[in-house]
């Protein structure tokens, strides 16, 4: 069982870096780009992001990442007498809530409603006004969650 927690505790903390440097560049400096672009163009080219990033390996470690950091929260209060296990815990809860609950009910609705709208539009106007600021919100979330839970993990393989 020693053997599988770290293995977890090790994927779990390169998947969470791995995101939240993604989701860093965007917060930092992807989504204001975009958003100094012509519209149609900025529309664009997050729809182009959205499309391909759901076919490259960004998924794998995404949805992999999340079941190891769940794994690894459902275990601790099983494992508590081993050191490190309450930073298993936040640091699985803190993921899966921060970052995976938070794309699926902010960021992917946000995702499906401008890959909805005709670039051109006046409604895409709108849209993209709110999109640019509110999915830059929640992704600063993401950003936050992912890399405290890869702090969170260092530590509890450190404390191992």
């Amino acid at each position: 069982m020693r053997a599988l927690v770290t293995s977890l505790l090790w994927f779990s903390a390169v998947g969470c870096g791995l995101l939240a440097g993604l989701y860093f560049a965007f917060s930092t400096f992807i989504m204001a780009a975009l958003g100094r672009i012509d519209q149609a163009a900025g529309i664009a080219a997050m729809n182009a992001i959205n499309r391909e990033i759901v076919q490259s390996l960004f998924l794998p470690v995404f949805m992999g990442s999340t079941l190891t950091a769940a794994a690894l929260a459902v275990l601790a209060p099983f494992r508590w007498d081993e050191p490190g296990a309450a930073m298993w815990l936040a640091g699985g809860a803190l993921y899966v809530v921060g970052m995976f609950v938070v794309t699926m009910i902010f960021n992917v609705p946000l995702n499906n409603a401008l890959a909805a709208v005709p670039p051109a539009s006046g409604e895409a106007g709108t849209l993209w006004a709110r999109y640019l600021a509110d999915w830059t919100w929640w992704n600063h979330v993401r950003t936050v969650a992912s890399t405290l839970a890869f702090a969170l993990f260092i530590a509890a393989i450190a404390a191992r």
